[in-house]
């Protein structure tokens, strides 16, 4: 069974930085895609940035510029570099993984850490 643990969540001011890890269980290639989603109270869960198994990335609007999706294939890791924090940036941040397997997808979750962006 797949395992994702998120970490690095926390209180930060605006402005100020912060960097999320996925530490997955298995190889990390064997995913087609990997993700970092966020949820907002009241809010549907967004993508904020993607990954395919070949490392192009793609950033949200809302966070281009500002986000860096990136991972170390020799820890099975994942991270989400977030810097010039904005207050609407608040939320749960979740690691997502995608694998097809035999024309079937299978879709991994982790528990989510939560970002608070408050002066």
């Amino acid at each position: 069974q797949v395992q994702l643990v998120e970490s690095g969540g926390g209180l930060v001011q605006p402005g100020g930085s912060l960097r999320l890890s996925c530490a997955a269980s298995g190889n990390i290639l064997s995913f087609n895609a990997m993700g970092w989603y966020r949820q907002a109270p009241g809010n549907q869960r967004e993508r904020v940035a993607g990954m395919t198994s070949f490392g192009s990335t793609v950033h949200e609007d809302s966070v281009k510029g500002r986000f860096t999706m990136s991972r170390d294939i020799a820890k099975n890791t994942v991270y989400l570099e977030m810097s010039s924090l904005k207050p609407e940036d608040t939320g749960v941040y979740y690691c997502n993984a995608v694998a097809w397997e035999r024309a079937s997808r299978n879709e991994y979750w982790g528990q989510g850490t939560q970002v608070t962006v408050s002066s």
